[in-house]
């Protein structure tokens, strides 16, 4: 689906005004390049479809009303000037709560006159300003002024646009616990009220529930062979038993239908080891396959770990991964292994297998454990972030960072990446100090910025990024 921004072009009467309908062909155009659907005023319904009065203001925010469940964002594109009034007045008079971009056009030095003076580097200041005054968060451009056909703009609002995909998922996330935290990882303890207060909801289910469920579907129903099938060419299988196939398929039945009644974006798992003791597989394969449709799942029931998984997800409109803090990389401060046994989506993996998981098998029984995935990781631009509440201080607190998934030789099995982030030891000591998870979610591409200024700006929360 396509983001939907409602646009507000500002306007001062004693500015000229042939310079907002140059704005709006630039910003329909660009919308057009980006693949954006943009809500404004027509040309006709006020003085070039401008915002300068308070009529213009009820105008616009009537037809933002009338759009607001399309509505990701708002751009306010300063062609002059602008009023300030007009535009603060259009947001509270629309009711919306969305993220907020302020754009001003720069002026030319050798056109200062009359007919193309601008003044949008002041009228800026006097916009943020009243934003402020009506409280109002909002973001700006990388630089004070620029053009919408520049690529700095370009950048800055396809970053935007990431902003805007986060603050929306996040504010609506109804997620799925499945199953109780492991016994032995206190470390995924998280507050559901907490969470719920940001407007992420967690549903609830039994994993007896659910293995009971699985295992009363019979071998022969119709969607039991479609989901062998979805199995059999997501990865290859060459040493997987069919009994463990067929589990999997089962399980993943149950799943899918849970997620489904429950109207939920991602799950976290109880992925060890009662399903291993009383159902005989790993569940790694389903839950991979899950994020690799966007529907993110975690391990260990860790739910502020596939709320980092979602997060990434939006921001950079790929799958997103739980890993493991796991080991250093030989002497190397800037490198580390991140590693599970394991669930990363397809999209991370080029040499994708379903395998057994050979830790958990030393004590449950490797032949219990089919259904993890092996795989190296493919080498590019990674983001990583972790979203954890605090339940001392009853907040939200997060860090995201940039890093390379790099080429280095690494000769073990599971799901794993050698991890290259400069400065890797200060956030590490970051981490302990501030008392993060050994969990991070991961996602490739470059998103770090557009999580920060989610987090920070739109949602409230506390986020260290590091750099």
């Amino acid at each position: 689906m396509k983001t939907a921004l409602g646009v507000i072009f500002g306007n001062r009467d004693f500015f000229p005004d042939h310079l907002v309908s140059e704005a709006r062909k630039d910003i329909l155009a660009l919308f057009q390049e980006m693949n954006l659907d943009g809500v404004m005023l027509r040309e006709d319904e006020t003085k070039l479809g401008s915002v300068e009065t308070y009529a213009h203001s009820k105008a616009c925010a009537d037809l933002f009303k009338a759009n607001r469940d399309r509505i990701d964002g708002v751009l306010v594109v300063l062609p002059n000037f602008g009023d300030e009034k007009g535009v603060a007045d259009t947001l509270k008079l629309s009711g919306l709560n969305v993220p907020i971009l302020v754009q001003a056009y720069p002026d030319d030095l050798g056109a200062l006159n009359v007919e193309r003076r601008r003044d949008a580097f002041c009228g800026k200041i006097s916009v943020c300003n009243n934003l402020g005054q009506y409280g109002y968060a909002f973001s700006l451009t990388s630089l004070h002024t620029s053009r919408p056909t520049s690529e700095a703009f370009k950048k800055d609002l396809a970053k935007f646009v990431s902003v805007c995909r986060v603050v929306k998922g996040l504010r609506t996330a109804r997620l799925g616990a499945i199953g109780a935290r492991p016994g032995s990882f206190q470390t995924v303890r998280y507050s559901e009220k907490i969470l719920q207060a940001s407007g992420i909801t967690v549903t609830t289910v039994d994993l007896s529930e659910v293995l009971g469920n699985a295992a009363r579907l019979s071998d022969d129903l119709p969607r039991v062979k479609g989901k062998l099938d979805e199995i059999y060419a997501y990865a290859k299988h060459d040493t997987v038993p069919s009994p463990a196939l067929l589990r999997m398929a089962k399980l993943g039945i149950v799943i899918d239908d849970w997620m489904k009644n429950n109207d939920l974006q991602a799950t976290a798992l109880q992925c060890w080891d009662s399903i291993q003791k009383n159902y005989g597989i790993n569940a790694c394969t389903l839950m991979s396959m899950m994020s690799n449709q966007l529907l993110p799942s975690a391990c260990e029931v860790d739910i502020t770990g596939v709320v980092s998984m979602y997060a990434l997800q939006l921001a950079s409109n790929s799958p997103g991964a739980l890993v493991d803090w796991n080991n250093n990389y030989a002497d190397d401060p800037d490198r580390c292994v991140f590693f599970h046994c394991g669930n990363w989506a397809k999209s991370f993996l080029p040499e994708i297998e379903i395998k057994t998981a050979p830790i958990l098998g030393t004590t449950l029984g490797e032949e219990n454990t089919y259904g993890a995935l092996a795989g190296p990781a493919a080498a590019g631009p990674l983001t990583y972030a972790r979203v954890s509440t605090d339940d001392t201080k009853g907040i939200i607190r997060a860090y995201t960072g940039q890093g390379e998934i790099t080429n280095d030789p690494l000769d073990t099995f599971g799901n794993r990446a050698v991890v290259y982030t400069p400065g890797l030891q200060k956030l590490l000591a970051y981490l302990c100090k501030n008392g993060f998870e050994h969990h991070v979610a991961m996602t490739m591409g470059n998103v770090s910025e557009a999580l920060d200024e989610a987090f920070t700006t739109y949602l409230g929360w506390e986020n260290y990024k590091h750099s």
